[in-house]
């Protein structure tokens, strides 16, 4: 039973370590093109501008048009902070990204059904527009820590053909890749771990819906559960055919996409202790607030 449990641990690994490894460079590579061809005084202005809310409001929408998983906002999130658009606004498409993307508000939509997408949406695209305002006004701004990466000479004269942009795109991807493999595969090798050894009826059980409690628990185990967005329908369908409520499936799927420990363990290196204990509250605050909503919609 333990070797089988270990193989299955060591297999989601390497299939995840891969995948995020691919991904992450990949979207940085991508990020990269982005600052070379995109100046930062037209990001900054898209997405800040004079109007704070607005300014949040197209984060959050932009979050909600990027394919990602939760992985892969970061290069994205990080570009952002580095060509000075508002803080915000940045975080306002940091809660959305993962949540809001087309793949999963597809899913659930065939998982459960467009009234209860619809609140989904609803809710989590206001949580993150709200909660992004609000975190700036606090002035969690500081929270951010200074990763560097190499983006070449901003001071200089720079070639402006297509070849130098890809290269210095690269070495921008490669950099930060440097910087941030580390966390990267220490998410990955917790998640194994949860993967392999952590039963899906313990969790089941704990979040049946008999439990009053169901939704917050829910959202709390989710957190440290890596869930891909091609997994989900079996996964819910699985739970809630072992009576576990459609709340409390929600929630779970909220804290595992929006802060799973691949995500956590890469915005450690960007983000203080402070903002991300904050990071981690919002998203288990938006999966326990959505999952009773679901609850109450379905009675």
């Amino acid at each position: 039973m333990f070797y089988d449990n270990l193989a299955t641990a060591m297999s989601f690994f390497i299939e995840i370590a891969v995948e995020l490894i691919v991904l992450f460079i990949g979207i940085t590579f991508l990020v990269g093109l982005i600052q070379e061809y995109v100046p930062d005084e037209t990001i900054k202005k898209a997405l800040g501008g004079r109007h704070r809310i607005l300014g949040s409001f197209l984060g959050a929408g932009f979050g909600a048009l990027t394919p990602f998983c939760s992985c892969s906002t970061i290069p994205l999130l990080l570009g952002m902070l580095n060509a000075g658009v508002p803080f915000a606004s940045a975080m306002a498409f940091l809660f959305a990204s993962p949540l809001l993307n087309p793949v999963i508000i597809s899913l659930f939509i065939i998982l459960l059904g467009w009234k209860i997408t619809a609140l989904y949406f609803s809710v989590t695209f206001l949580a993150a527009i709200v909660i992004g305002l609000m975190l700036d006004s606090l002035g969690f701004a500081a929270q951010v820590k200074s990763v560097a990466a190499v983006r070449g000479c901003c001071d200089c004269e720079q070639a402006e053909d297509a070849k130098s942009r890809v290269q210095r795109s690269a070495r921008f991807a490669f950099s930060l890749f440097r910087q941030l493999v580390p966390y990267l595969l220490l998410g990955a090798g917790i998640g194994a771990f949860i993967h392999g050894f952590v039963p899906t009826e313990l969790i089941s059980s704990i979040a049946g819906s008999g439990n009053p409690f169901a939704v917050p628990v829910a959202a709390i185990i989710g957190v440290p559960i890596y869930i891909r967005a091609e997994t989900m329908i079996p996964i819910g369908l699985a739970l809630i055919e072992k009576g576990m409520g459609t709340g409390a499936v929600l929630a779970l799927v909220i804290g595992g996409a929006g802060a799973s420990i691949p995500e956590l363990t890469l915005l450690s290196a960007i983000f203080k202790r402070k903002m991300l204990a904050a990071f981690v509250l919002t998203i288990i605050t938006i999966a326990v607030a959505v999952g009773y909503l679901a609850n109450w919609l379905a009675l």
